[in-house]
């Protein structure tokens, strides 16, 4: 069974039309001139593709998608994924909170926490959002404290490497996410021993799992585990859906996916005896797509052994590129129909900062803007002030308009919550 498909183009919202590259036939160009840079822009049409897409290819089951707040945690971004109909995945309470203030209800959020302080499970507890609960020592904890009076998940690690990068698995032996499967009698013992309504198994491999059998083999696993406990309302088979960066890159398939798993499922209830719902929490293959970074050219420096484009930008603002060696498509914007010729793309960052090596460009002129490409995740999620640098304003298009939804830091929020002492 194959569960991948080669991309021969991506991001096609962002098309090239009379020479000048559009969003929702809004020029580029129009919105770096007028919003400034470096700016994020995300496609809401993008966006509600993809959630359509996930929702249509597993049509034969129950299935919840629940939005991984961390990949893009801005409140329009939620506000628009909860009206398309998703729920939201929250790791910290802060997000919890942050969800709640975009209107979501607290049963359409499932609190998927790591490694924090168990008051923040308690104070999830009092909003009344699903519990999903990754270590044995807050497992009794959690039971001591609220019996079979509070439901909770429990996050499973299968042991199962998603491949890929090893810097986003998170389902190896020797991944610190979730309670190993080795430990499923000392679970069950706990579970037994303070008669805990567990609601729902979890389980996330990690992203961009590569091999065809990995999403299934996890499956039967949790398919496995689950006729342990019976009456379950979920199975949450986290994500990891594969979202293409270059033209040629793999894709996962999700119709196929959808028929193997759907598959599985049968023949697992069939065993079971209910119909647990099936939920999915997906950030990046939701969102990257929809996102480009416009950054301005500063200078064009040129050595004898390559040519530098230096924008405004940098790791404080994409950090992907240097913390997971991840690769982004870059397009002059401003250039489409010059001569290409190979640079590479850096920031304006005291640090080894590129953002793109060896990459074949139109001609980059001092001035010009560049769009880097499935920006939409963990871009703007994982920005800095590092070097006191600001970070940048976030543009939502949405039915042909652009609209501000983040404003552009300024000096005084970097002095905000600084205290200055007299010396």
């Amino acid at each position: 069974m194959v569960f991948f498909y080669l991309c021969s183009e991506i991001l096609q919202y962002m098309e090239l039309k009379e020479g000048n590259f559009a969003i929702q036939g809004i020029d580029v160009l129009q919105i770096a001139k007028e919003f400034g840079t470096p700016v994020y822009v995300y496609d809401a049409e993008t966006i509600e593709n993809q959630f359509l897409k996930l929702k249509n290819a597993f049509g034969e089951l129950k299935v919840r998608i629940k939005y991984a707040t961390k990949a893009l945690p801005n409140i329009s971004i939620l506000r628009l994924l909860k009206k398309l109909g998703a729920g939201a995945d929250a790791v910290s309470i802060q997000e919890i909170h942050l969800n709640l203030k975009a209107g979501f209800a607290p049963n359409q959020l499932m609190f998927t926490p790591n490694c924090v302080n168990f008051s923040e499970i308690e104070e999830a507890v009092r909003l009344g959002v699903y519990i999903n609960i990754d270590n044995l020592p807050f497992l009794e904890k959690f039971g001591k404290q609220y019996g079979n009076t509070v439901p909770c998940c429990i996050r499973i690690n299968p042991h199962v490497a998603a491949g890929g990068n090893i810097k986003i698995q998170t389902g190896h032996k020797e991944s610190k996410f979730g309670i190993s499967i080795e430990q499923a009698a000392e679970i069950k013992k706990i579970v037994d021993t303070y008669h805990i309504r567990i609601n729902g198994l979890h389980v996330h491999t990690g992203s961009d799992f590569s091999k065809p059998e990995v999403f299934l083999k996890v499956a039967e696993i949790m398919f496995q585990l689950a006729l342990d406990y019976p009456g379950l309302d979920f199975l949450d088979f986290g994500s990891g859906f594969k979202v293409a960066y270059k033209s040629g890159d793999h894709s996962t398939d999700l119709n196929e996916l959808a028929k193997g798993l759907t598959s599985a499922y049968k023949a697992f209830t069939a065993k079971y005896g209910s119909q647990p719902e099936i939920w999915f929490e997906p950030g990046k293959f939701l969102v990257s797509d929809s996102g480009v970074l416009l950054v301005n050219v500063n200078v064009v420096k040129e050595t004898p052994a390559i040519t530098f484009a230096g924008v405004d930008s940098g790791l404080n603002h994409l950090i992907r590129p240097m913390m997971y060696g991840a690769y982004h498509d870059i397009v002059n914007v401003s250039n489409p129909k010059g001569e290409t010729k190979n640079y590479a793309v850096v920031g304006y960052i005291c640090e080894t900062d590129t953002f793109g090596w060896d990459l074949k460009l139109n001609q980059v002129r001092e001035g010009d803007i560049l769009a880097i490409k499935n920006a939409g995740a963990y871009g703007f999620s994982m920005s800095s002030n590092y070097n006191s640098r600001f970070r940048p304003a976030e543009i939502l298009v949405y039915k042909g308009k652009a609209n501000l939804i983040r404003e552009r830091e300024t000096f005084e929020d970097i002095l905000r919550h600084q205290v200055e002492l007299a010396f």
